[in-house]
């Protein structure tokens, strides 16, 4: 009983489309900035760079947070386009935005063409609803809550 309540909390979403029109996208763009910092592909800097960056500017220590940043987004960022474990993965890369929004672009105001944090923020925001809402019906979520609901009912899983 335990374990189907908090399969119900991490899994169920009553989302439809718009869950897989926010997630994807995201999903992919987050995936590719993670990318970036963690293998230096897409003209990124790899874990060293980023982490001599980092460290540049207070954020230390540098490798460590990059690793960190890199990770949440890389892997987060998969896991939010296949809909997995979407409301957890969702909560680690609004958190990153949120250290993205204040530790690096707050200062230059809101627009991109001054680095400001307005996609930080975007991608903040559209992660936070997911958080909320969940990866919908089009997600690996629901085949992982209809497997536990299975087994909690006696049911035999596969």
């Amino acid at each position: 009983m335990k374990n189907s309540k908090l399969a119900q909390t991490l899994f169920n979403s009553n989302g439809g489309y718009a869950a897989l029109i926010l997630r994807v996208p995201v999903g992919l763009t987050l995936a590719a900035h993670g990318a970036q910092k963690l293998f230096g592909w897409f003209g990124g800097y790899g874990l060293e760079g980023t982490g001599q960056w980092l460290a540049s500017i207070g954020l230390e220590p540098g490798y460590l947070m990059a690793l960190l940043a890199g990770s949440a987004e890389f892997f987060g960022g998969l896991a939010l386009v296949l809909g997995l474990l979407t409301r957890p993965a969702a909560l680690v890369t609004a958190f990153a935005m949120l250290v993205a929004i204040f530790a690096v672009h707050i200062g230059n105001g809101l627009f991109m063409s001054n680095n400001g944090y307005e996609y930080a923020l975007t991608l903040f925001v559209v992660t936070l609803a997911l958080a909320i809402q969940g990866g919908g019906r089009f997600a690996l979520d629901k085949v992982l809550l209809e497997r536990f609901a299975g087994a909690g009912n006696g049911q035999r899983t596969v």
